[in-house]
């Protein structure tokens, strides 16, 4: 799905509502120094619109983006799980947990030692 970036008209609104100022730190900003931001990312359902844009600094806008890559991997997971492409991992085949945190052998229904759950992996 491509993009949806803003119309100029929508993107020079959003522009002159900042008035100069950065809309999530309020630095100032000089002219063409602020960079037009969806806040909810398109990828998940944001609007070219200008309730859904506003004018940040680039500082702001390099950390909301790390920010919304980490969301919009985490939807896309979701998503593939719920159809059926990602399956779940199985914890391990021989080993159960208890509802008090105790590991135990599924065939001979004894407690695992402290140590062997804490340093091998499983």
């Amino acid at each position: 799905m491509p993009r949806m970036e803003f119309p100029r008209k929508v993107r020079l609104a959003i522009i002159q509502r900042a008035n100069g100022r950065c809309e999530a730190c309020e630095a100032v900003l000089k002219v063409g120094e602020g960079e037009v931001d969806h806040i909810l990312p398109d990828a998940l359902g944001g609007k070219p619109e200008q309730a859904n844009g506003r004018l940040i600094c680039r500082v702001c806008h390099k950390a909301k983006t790390a920010h919304d890559i980490n969301r919009i991997r985490k939807a896309d997971r979701q998503r593939d799980r719920q159809n059926g492409a990602l399956k779940k991992k199985p914890w391990h085949g021989n080993l159960r947990k208890k509802m008090n945190g105790e590991v135990v052998d599924r065939r001979t229904g004894q407690p695992l030692s402290r140590s062997l759950t804490k340093d091998t992996p499983l």
